[in-house]
C-alpha cells in the first residue's frame, strides 16, 4: 500500500440539484467529473481544506453543514481517503469555472450521464442512490 491522499468535495445542493464540476484537460483523471473540493494539505483541518479549495475551484463561498460520508479507494500506489460535505452557498455566491473545465447543476438521476472518477462514484452510491455499474 502506498501514502494516503485526504481529499474532501462539496456536496451542494441546490432546488433538487447538486453543484458538479468537471476535472481540467491537464488533471489526473482528465475531465472526469465530481464534486468540487481538493486536497487536504498536512497543516489544515477538512472544513479549512473544503473551504479554501472549493473558492478556488468555483470562486464561490460555503458554509460546511456536515460529513456526508467518506470512502477510501485504492488506486495504483496510492489510496484517496476522500471525505463528502453538505454544503451551502453561501449567501447568494454564484459558482463559476474557475479553474475546473466546466460545471453543472444536475439531478441525481442525471448523474448517470457524467463520468466520475472511481473513488467519487462509490461514494454516491452510497449517498445518493446513485448507481452506475452493477455490483462487482
Amino acid at each position: 500500500m502506498g501514502h494516503v491522499i485526504r481529499v474532501v468535495a462539496a456536496v451542494i445542493e441546490r432546488d433538487g440539484r447538486y453543484l458538479i464540476a468537471q476535472r481540467q484537460k491537464t488533471a489526473v483523471l482528465p475531465l472526469l467529473w465530481e464534486f468540487p473540493g481538493g486536497r487536504v494539505e498536512a497543516d489544515e483541518s477538512d472544513e479549512d481544506a473544503l473551504v479554501r479549495e472549493v473558492r478556488g475551484r468555483i470562486d464561490a463561498a460555503v458554509k460546511v453543514q456536515g460529513v456526508l460520508g467518506e470512502h477510501t479507494h485504492d488506486y495504483d500506489g496510492y489510496e484517496v481517503h476522500l471525505t463528502l460535505f453538505a454544503c451551502v452557498l453561501d449567501g447568494d455566491a454564484e459558482p463559476s469555472a474557475a479553474s475546473v473545465a466546466d460545471i453543472r447543476w444536475v439531478t441525481s438521476t442525471e448523474m448517470t450521464d457524467y463520468e466520475f472518477p472511481p473513488a467519487d462514484q462509490s461514494t454516491m452510491d452510497k449517498l445518493l442512490g446513485v448507481k452506475r455499474w452493477p455490483e462487482s
